[in-house]
């Protein structure tokens, strides 16, 4: 008894328990309180964090160009031509406007609204983050005629803010080197920055966005002057446009509005919003204003101009946005985000202010551009009927039980474990690769479904055709969730879904053409990332007894001159077999090498910029076959693995 007393007196939590973290010491202690996470995503979140400071200066109209710099020794450098951070000594803090600014969460000009009217960012916590979680950092300041430049290592002042020469310019430049302590991987990767500089710079037309990598000597300029409507082109590269985009703007209650939109003759709704230059996946109030006004002032105007007759229905919204593509931006002084993530515009005055001005101006066009709300129109009708012949084929496939309740496809090899966060299902190629991927997997928690022949390009058809493909349709089944707006992904039966295609042409093509399924018609699977892509060997290499898997011709090559070889498999004893596909795998070589969760890769597929991903699924899957030329121009000298088929 008198152990056990003792036990609990030494375990009373009392206030020397409590830790105190000061300054930036929480941030190191929490990154992921600040950058959502550590992994590859949250390391790229430190430039735009920075970006996002010179964009706010650029909307208070005082910059117009930005640099961005991926530097040979693996830091980044962000340059503006800004008013500068100030120099001077703060009232309260005794430190430099920098310093206070660098090393002080919370900390900023964009509380009181005189100095930005509007701001992105994290309001006073972006810069102190990233030198929080950079090995070191460097601030170089132009102001007044002069440089001033100040050190941090891991947050902290290495040296006070001097001046170290005179300048004809101003702006803020950033030099910093991601924390290797911090995040699993500190390599930036120059097409993700690449992504988001292209789309600042279509939101704000009036910034020219500069990226180099010393390290390729790779580079880009980003400038839009004509911003949404350039965005909505470029959008669309991969469709036929039913007319010009159309664009719209105004202001009221301090709220700026711009708004671009274009109709093409796919059958999906490409809408993407922004508040702030800071996307909005979710919607919002401003989403539900621009909804709301593009589906009345349509039907007015079709009741007007008696478009209606021998009809006996209105256009629904669903209707209306079949082969809509749009972008909606607005500047906000003051937003109300739902959620940590800023995913959901709250403000409730903007739903009104947004509906109004899209209403006066639509119904102003329509009024002086005829032709084209009549082309729109006879799209939306078309799109009508085709939903009501979607809707009967919706409710075939429900009593053939596709969608929900019916039995599970025949192909389908299923696992015993019945709970979907411990299993997962294969998507195999061929019945060839099917069989080896049954007999080799772990029965209790893998799954197997051999796809037969290219499944249908939904990028070129209604959900009507979707429904009724024979090729979808076991797929459709085997998930458990539904399609389009009925699937559920919390119905969904594995935790994970894995393509595992052949490493050829074909295999890609097929790997395109589910992506492109998922990302149309089961986008909630995508955007909570289950869906993955196994990575199969490309080579076996066999030294004696040894057997040894190259999943790259670079990997088959470092292993062969390990083996003291030439690079062809001369090494004496050693025979290269290159995998034409997975049938040629047996079942334990499938397992150890793609199916076996303590030593395969698979690759995560995650939409980091959905309007990125929505320009190239329409790009490589649509009608248009320029915009495709010029890809495969533009990257042919990345290919790895080239497969010639002779006809």
């Amino acid at each position: 008894m008198a152990r056990e007393a003792r036990a609990m007196t030494m375990d009373v939590y009392s206030a020397e328990d409590i830790q105190v973290l000061k300054g930036l010491e929480a941030v190191r202690k929490r990154p992921a309180m600040y950058i959502a996470n550590t992994d590859v995503r949250g390391l790229h979140h430190l430039i735009r964090e920075i970006v996002d400071n010179s964009v706010d200066e650029a909307m208070a109209g005082r910059c117009n160009r930005i640099d961005v710099s991926l530097n040979a020794d693996g830091s980044a450098t962000v340059m503006d031509n800004g008013h500068g951070i100030p120099v001077d000594i703060h009232p309260v803090e005794k430190k430099s406007g920098v310093e206070v600014a660098m090393t002080m969460l919370h900390a900023g000009g964009k509380f009181d609204k005189k100095t930005y009217k509007v701001s992105g960012g994290l309001h006073g916590v972006g810069a102190s983050v990233v030198n929080a979680l950079s090995e070191w950092c460097e601030v170089e300041v132009s102001i007044n005629g002069r440089v001033y430049r100040q050190r941090y290592e891991r947050g902290v002042p290495v040296s006070d803010l001097k001046e170290v020469g005179k300048s004809r310019t101003t702006g803020t430049k950033t030099t910093f080197k991601p924390d290797a302590a911090i995040f699993e991987n500190v390599e930036f990767q120059y097409d993700t920055v690449a992504t988001w500089l292209r789309e600042l710079a279509f939101l704000n037309s009036t910034i020219t966005m500069v990226l180099k990598d010393e390290r390729s000597g790779q580079s880009d300029t980003f400038h839009y002057k004509g911003g949404l409507v350039s965005f909505v082109q470029y959008l669309d590269e991969g469709r036929v446009p039913l007319h010009k985009p159309i664009a719209v703007a105004g202001e009221r209650e301090s709220v700026s509005m711009e708004l671009a939109l274009q109709y093409n003759d796919s059958y999906t709704e490409n809408v993407f919003s922004y508040v702030n230059n800071i996307h909005t996946p979710e919607g919002g109030t401003h989403l539900v204003g621009f909804r709301t006004a593009l589906t009345r002032t349509l039907n007015t105007y079709a009741e007007k101009n008696n478009l209606f007759k021998n009809l006996k229905f209105t256009l629904s919204g669903e209707d209306v946005r079949e082969g809509l593509t749009a972008v909606l931006s607005l500047k906000v002084p003051e937003p109300q985000f739902e959620g940590q993530t800023k995913t959901k515009l709250g403000n409730s005055n903007v739903r009104g202010i947004v509906e109004s001005i899209v209403g006066e101006r639509l119904t102003e066009f329509f009024e002086e551009t005829p032709s084209v709300a009549r082309k729109i129109l006879d799209k939306s009708i078309e799109a009508a009927r085709a939903r009501e012949a979607a809707r009967k084929a919706r409710e075939l496939v429900r009593r053939k039980g596709v969608l929900e309740g019916g039995s599970l496809p025949g192909k389908l090899m299923d696992c015993s474990i019945s709970d979907p966060e411990a299993t997962e299902i294969f998507l195999v190629e061929g019945d060839s690769a099917g069989g080896s991927a049954a007999q080799g997997r772990d029965r209790r928690f893998q799954a197997v479904l051999p796809l037969w022949g290219k499944p249908l390009n939904v990028e070129k058809a209604r959900i009507d055709k979707v429904l009724g493909n024979d090729k979808l349709q076991p797929l459709i089944t085997a998930l458990g969730a539904g399609i389009a707006e009925d699937f559920d992904v919390t119905k969904l039966r594995y935790g994970k879904v894995i393509i595992m295609a052949d490493a050829d042409v074909d295999g890609s093509h097929i790997r395109t053409l589910i992506l492109t399924f998922f990302f149309r018609y089961m986008r909630q699977m995508v955007d909570v990332e289950k869906v993955y892509i196994a990575q199969p060997p490309l080579f076996l290499i066999k030294h004696g007894r040894t057997e040894q898997y190259a999943f790259s011709d670079a990997e088959r090559d470092a292993l062969l001159k390990g083996l003291g070889s030439n690079g062809d498999g001369g090494a004496k004893n050693t025979m290269v077999q290159r995998y034409k596909g997975l049938g040629e795998m047996n079942p334990d070589q499938l397992w150890k090498t793609t199916m076996n969760p303590e030593t395969r890769t698979l690759l995560q597929v995650s939409i980091e910029d959905a309007a990125e991903a929505d320009h190239t699924f329409a790009m490589l899957m649509g009608d248009e076959v320029e915009p495709r030329r010029r890809f495969i121009e533009e990257h042919a000298g990345q290919v790895r693995n080239l497969d010639l088929h002779a006809s």
